[in-house]
């Protein structure tokens, strides 16, 4: 996990030639449908950089009981998994600036988004970059697992 800058030095660091994607999220209930995503990511490039939701964020977004996990574990966690280089967790409730600050060549997201609503994608499609949205895992969301173990309680 680093601060913005160390990930924007280390992103100018990649040798002449090498894609970077990245792709964000919550990350709260570490699942397969993330996996799935962060795989995705990886095999459209040659290196990927995730940015982790801060819990302010989060609470913003997704409100007062949300995140379950704090931002550094959920942050660890995205971190441990062989597809991922770099995470940094931001504090707005978007990635723009972060997509700005390390100019990624590919953007990747989840399937509940279009290009049109990914924030970030007229960004990196003017610098000649891609922009994948990848299907979503059938029955995998931290929201539905939350109302499951709710409903056994």
């Amino acid at each position: 996990m680093v601060d913005l800058e160390t990930a924007r030095a280390w992103r100018a660091s990649r040798p002449a030639g090498d894609r970077v994607a990245f792709t964000n999220g919550v990350f709260d209930l570490l699942h397969r449908g993330h996996v799935d995503l962060l795989r995705a990511a990886r095999a459209s490039a040659d290196w990927l950089i995730v940015g982790v939701n801060s819990d302010a964020s989060v609470r913003r977004l997704k409100g007062p009981t949300r995140p379950v996990r704090g931002a550094a574990d959920r942050a660890y966690l995205v971190a441990a998994l062989a597809a991922v280089d770099r995470v940094v967790i931001f504090e707005e409730d978007t990635p723009l600036t972060l997509i700005r600050a390390l100019a990624p060549d590919v953007l990747v997201k989840g399937g509940d988004y279009t290009e049109a609503t990914i924030v970030g994608a007229p960004e990196v499609r003017a610098r000649g970059g891609d922009v994948i949205v990848v299907p979503l895992t059938p029955e995998q969301s931290t929201t539905s697992i939350i109302e499951r173990v709710r409903d056994r309680s």
